[in-house]
């Protein structure tokens, strides 16, 4: 009985990381096609988006099955924390889609000329999201620990951006749709740093028992 919850249980942990690496695969293709105006990979992005769906339910399925079964505490908040961790990935992927819907949109249209580091603030929330995975396949609550501080400078670099697309909007209203679209498309990176910062915390919980979500947040 035994040997077969471990089994079941090294089932539940690669089905989890294959999902986090199309995770990370989705994301990766949306924003190259953001950058090269790809209409052809914004809609693979698109059209992929189910697969992950697919996988959230099937880890879910399986994680309810052993919910029941798990003798040890650790076993507990292993299964627990996977459901958690796929939850947090198939978002992930729904905002990918949400940015490959906007290099559609934009690969259509006349390039916009604004002077803001996408490229920048898309390898800060993908470098987030890699080291939160990592962190979760090396068993290393320090190196979560020390991602977390990183969702702050993604953050700002929101709000420059939004600044800097705002002017723009301003001074030239013909160019509204398409500052409107890169900003739905950051706020999308914005978002996968959260989620990257959700694994992280889910991975100190994992490997350290301690729940550290809302740690510092009532001092804000």
């Amino acid at each position: 009985m035994e040997h077969h919850f471990d089994s079941e249980l090294s089932t539940l942990k690669e089905k989890l990381l294959t999902m986090a690496s199309h995770a990370e695969a989705a994301v990766n293709q949306s924003v190259q096609a953001l950058a090269n105006r790809d209409l052809e990979l914004a809609l693979r992005v698109k059209n992929d988006d189910n697969v992950l769906d697919r996988f959230e339910v099937e880890i879910d399925d399986l994680a309810i099955h052993l919910l029941s079964k798990a003798p040890l505490a650790s076993d507990l908040r292993f299964v627990t924390v996977a459901m958690k961790i796929s939850q947090n990935l198939e978002r992930v992927g729904d905002e990918a889609a949400k940015i490959a819907k906007r290099a559609r949109d934009l690969s259509k249209e006349a390039p916009l000329n604004v002077n803001v580091d996408l490229p920048k603030m898309a390898a800060l929330a993908l470098g987030m999201l890699k080291a939160a995975l990592d962190s979760f396949v090396n068993r290393d609550p320090a190196a979560a620990r020390s991602l977390i501080p990183r969702d702050k400078e993604v953050d700002a670099l929101n709000k420059q951006i939004n600044r800097a697309l705002t002017e723009r909007m301003m001074s030239e209203k013909e160019s509204i749709p398409r500052c409107l679209h890169l900003m739905i498309a950051t706020r999308s990176l914005e978002r996968i740093a959260d989620h990257a910062t959700n694994v992280a915390e889910e991975v100190v919980y994992l490997c350290e028992a301690q729940d550290i979500r809302h740690a510092g947040k009532a001092k804000g």
